[in-house]
């Protein structure tokens, strides 16, 4: 018997969000599973969003980005933020369960699948330092991570910086978040070449109006990446 069996006989592994008994660790229990709205389906190409109908060979997008100007190319997205897809996001984010990224980089595999490229550059979305010290860690860069070990992709944590505190998107309208974004990423100076010439994979744990993401992608864009694409934990969608 080995050891990891041996520690399943003393600690039998547990729910990630009820504590109940399950088969594997880092697992949902079926009554959780079937909680967490995970994305399957035809998805929108730019966000990830779920569309009804049946999955297409081409490219097909929701209203939002027909209408939204997206700086980036595709994007993905593994569950929906509701429910215990919400629970599980802020748990992460602001409950100190750093033991979620793991699992969670697993499903962000599952769902960007489609979007992945040869020599994708993955990073992370920045937090503004003050509020990196305080909550002690990015949930974004333990998500970009896990990720880009699993893929096997080059992980650069610092990627882009956030030169300026922007006041919380909460409660502001589409128009509100993409002006309080305006300008509040930028390329770190010492990754301009690193990024030139390459394909970029952003990577957040939350996606409600795109604005932050269109100022990372355009950060990318503008020091010469070829591409960037965006892959997020959970998509906010509307009913």
């Amino acid at each position: 018997m080995n050891l990891q069996a041996v520690l399943h006989m003393v600690y039998p592994p547990q729910c990630l969000t009820c504590n109940e008994m399950v088969t594997t660790d880092f697992g949902l229990c079926g009554s959780c599973w079937r909680d967490t709205p995970f994305i399957t389906g035809l998805v929108c190409d730019k966000c990830g969003t779920p569309l009804p109908g049946h999955e297409a060979e081409a490219g097909v997008f929701c209203d939002d980005c027909l209408t939204i100007a997206r700086p980036w190319s595709r994007g993905r997205a593994a569950i929906i933020y509701r429910d215990n897809g919400r629970s599980l996001v802020l748990a992460l984010k602001h409950g100190d369960r750093l033991d979620l990224a793991r699992p969670a980089a697993g499903w962000l595999m599952r769902a960007a699948e489609p979007i992945l490229a040869p020599n994708m550059l993955v990073a992370p979305v920045p937090l503004y330092w003050m509020r990196l010290l305080r909550r002690r860690y990015n949930q974004a860069a333990l998500l970009s991570a896990g990720f880009a070990k699993k893929a096997g992709y080059e992980h650069c944590p610092d990627l882009l910086t956030r030169p300026r505190q922007t006041n919380s998107q909460e409660g502001r309208t589409r128009d509100g978040r993409f002006a309080n974004m305006q300008g509040a990423l930028a390329l770190h100076p010492r990754h301009s070449a690193r990024v030139k010439g390459r394909h970029v994979l952003l990577i957040d744990d939350v996606m409600t109006s795109g604005a932050t993401f269109a100022a990372g992608a355009e950060a990318c864009l503008a020091a010469g990446a070829t591409e960037v694409s965006v892959l997020m934990l959970a998509r906010v969608a509307r009913d």
